[in-house]
């Protein structure tokens, strides 16, 4: 008996192991992303009216985990307790999708449907735990199909899931109308288990009952498809040269970074870099996230002595741009408490200086903290648990590093020369910018995303219009610190990138499609690259020393230099934001709620019936005793 149950779990098991590995390889590094359109067709066939729902779940959690444990291994450096906790939680989200398919099949609900109004709700969940960590999801994987995601300006990076959960849940069904292959044993005892085969199949696979269904789903991705050609074709008309800008690159690991011992010899060689871009005709130069090592504030730095280092940094940062070049940095904010002896906020990121050797007048704190990396929400309101998981290490560090929550939406201005759009690449990188400059100037604007704020849909989409709707930006900026998840050997000093990298820039090309903005990322360890708002990752640039190839950028330092296009397209997405992923959120939960009753009433039925036959055999010993 025992024997049996493990085979059964087994099988059970088995598609699910068959759409993990599928959703692993569509994703960069490995990019397998045609496979996507048939990732879940395994883990929709196996969701089955017939399947035992314990049995089901168990299946789908125990496989979830192993899949979110050996994809977010680079989280390990930074926290494994952390991992492990957020993979137990993410896990839990297949058994729900399990259990919500096999109630949509039971219902007769057409899988196509079921399944992407079911998939895209259960991504967008995923986002809970950590305020927005949405990390790998189907539509994500599609990031070099550059006609496809063209909806997103429309649907979001969920419009592209849907897409793709719709084929996945058509192709499921036609399979389930099918007659099961025989002569495959193996295939069909699988089937068998899961309830595919009762003997009772259509032999013809497009029965004409399917047709609408195929049609429908067809006409949905041919219109996708004419979609995107036509916003693609359109572009010339909307899109036009903007400014000169320079990305520049670090490759210094976490490790080394934190212990704040090699502030100085970081920041020498961003400066070595960040002359050489201006050197090449850079007129905005960005820096990565925090890799200025020292508070930039303008109220902290004047109640400092002269020869403390964050004003000499300053005043190097102030020498340099002067009549050279806009010079954007990441590094830390804060403001002095009452005595000006301590910070009494503190803050992740960037400042502005200007060609006349001034900061810029605001400057932008991070809005969206990742918790317990760089936020300890639990410090104040259960200290006590706090201190527990400072001592078991769930966080990076020994000591209280939290940082304060920025609440403003800063938009950034430069002035630019106005260029003709005819002119080459050469005369680009010879040519000399200036603030001192002859020709008429041209003002711009652009917004900083740090770090993971590129992976929250919201957040570039707050930054890309005005309180009337207008567009309010030129571009992004996307200043990050990956060096938290690579590897670093201390006796080679190798620093080896991990699939982290590759998946966070995938993931920033949807910020540039649903806003029609384009992305300048700046990165520590890479990708540092430009996005252009039709969502290519632009290979090669003007200038530079990084890798020709963009998604070769890895563990490497260097910097290069392009020209900015501009698209002055209004999106509705801009507008209108995250409604579908809502809606199907919605649905999920008030499927759940439906699973919960539907439990609920067959648990009171089942009372009712024991106490009644316990009445009925009361009764009966009653008269027989009579």
């Amino acid at each position: 008996m025992k024997n049996a149950r493990v085979k059964n779990t087994l099988f059970f098991a088995a598609p699910f192991i068959a759409s993990a590995l599928m959703l692993t390889v569509i994703q960069p590094p490995f990019g397998w992303a045609p496979l996507a359109w048939v990732s879940m067709v395994p883990f929709i066939l196996v969701c089955s009216p017939q399947a035992k729902p314990r049995r089901l779940f168990l299946a789908a959690y125990l496989v979830s985990l192993c899949y979110w444990l050996g994809n977010l291994y680079w989280m390990v450096p930074v926290t494994i307790v952390g991992w492990i906790v957020f993979c137990l939680y993410t896990a839990l989200l297949w058994p729900v999708l399990a259990l919500s398919l096999r109630y949509c099949r039971i219902k007769k609900v057409p899988l196509f449907l079921a399944a992407a109004v079911l998939i895209v709700g259960i991504e967008r969940m995923q986002g809970l735990f950590l305020g927005g960590f949405l990390w790998r999801l189907l539509g994500h994987s599609q990031y070099r199909s550059i006609t496809i995601i063209q909806i997103a300006d429309i649907f979001g990076a969920g419009g592209v899931s849907f897409l793709i959960a719709m084929v996945n849940g058509l192709a499921a069904e036609l399979i389930i109308t099918a007659r099961p292959v025989r002569n495959l044993p193996f295939l069909y005892s699988i089937f068998t288990h899961c309830g595919i085969s009762n003997g009772a199949r259509q032999k013809n696979l497009f029965k004409i009952t399917q047709l609408p269904k195929i049609a429908l789903v067809c006409t949905a991705v041919i219109a996708a498809i004419l979609y995107g050609r036509w916003r693609i074709a359109q572009s010339d008309k909307f899109i036009e040269d903007g400014p000169v800008v320079a990305a520049l690159q670090s490759n210094v690991p976490q490790s080394v970074k934190r212990s704040f011992q090699a502030g100085e010899q970081l920041f020498d060689d961003l400066m070595e870099q960040s002359k050489a871009a201006a050197r090449a005709g850079a007129e905005l130069i960005v820096w990565p996230e925090t890799m200025v090592q020292a508070t930039l504030n303008p109220e902290v730095l004047q109640i400092l002595e002269p020869t403390h280092l964050w004003k000499a940094l300053d005043k190097a940062l102030r020498e340099h741009s002067k009549d050279t070049a806009f010079v954007l940095v990441g590094a830390y904010g804060g403001t002095p408490d009452e005595s000006k002896m301590h910070l009494a906020q503190r803050y992740n990121s960037a400042f502005l200086y200007q060609t006349d050797g001034r900061q810029y007048e605001k400057w932008y704190d991070k809005i969206h903290l990742v918790p317990f990396g760089e936020v300890l929400p639990l410090r104040k309101t259960l200290p006590g648990l706090y201190q527990m998981l400072m001592k078991v290490k769930f966080i990076p560090y020994n000591f209280d590093y939290s940082l304060d929550y920025g609440t403003q939406y800063t938009v950034f201005e430069m002035t630019s020369p106005v260029r003709n759009s005819t002119t080459d690449k050469n005369s680009l990188q010879k040519e000399k910018i200036s603030n001192g400059a002859s020709r008429s100037a041209r003002e711009y604007r652009f917004a900083v995303m740090i770090c993971y704020e590129d992976v929250v849909p919201a957040i570039a989409r707050n930054f890309a219009l005005d309180p009337n709707g207008q567009k309010q930006l030129d571009w992004l900026v996307n200043i990050s610190n990956d060096g938290w998840f690579v590897n670093f050997d201390d006796d080679s000093k190798e620093v080896r990138p991990s699939t982290e990298l590759a998946q966070h820039t995938a993931i920033c090309v949807f910020r540039a499609v649903e806003n029609r903005l384009c992305v300048l990322r700046s990165v520590n360890t890479g990708i540092s690259c430009l996005i252009d708002s039709l969502g290519n990752i632009r290979d090669g640039f003007l200038s530079g020393t990084l890798p020709d190839e963009a998604m070769n950028r890895t563990a490497i330092a260097g910097w290069f230099i392009d020209q900015m296009p501009i698209d002055k397209r209004v999106t509705f997405f801009s507008k209108y934001g995250e409604y579908l992923d809502f809606c199907c959120e919605i649905c999920v939960i008030l499927l759940i709620i439906a699973l919960l009753s539907a439990k609920l009433l067959s648990e009171t039925r089942k009372r009712r019936t024991g106490l009644s036959r316990r009445s009925n055999g009361k009764r009966s010993r009653k008269i027989q005793s009579k």
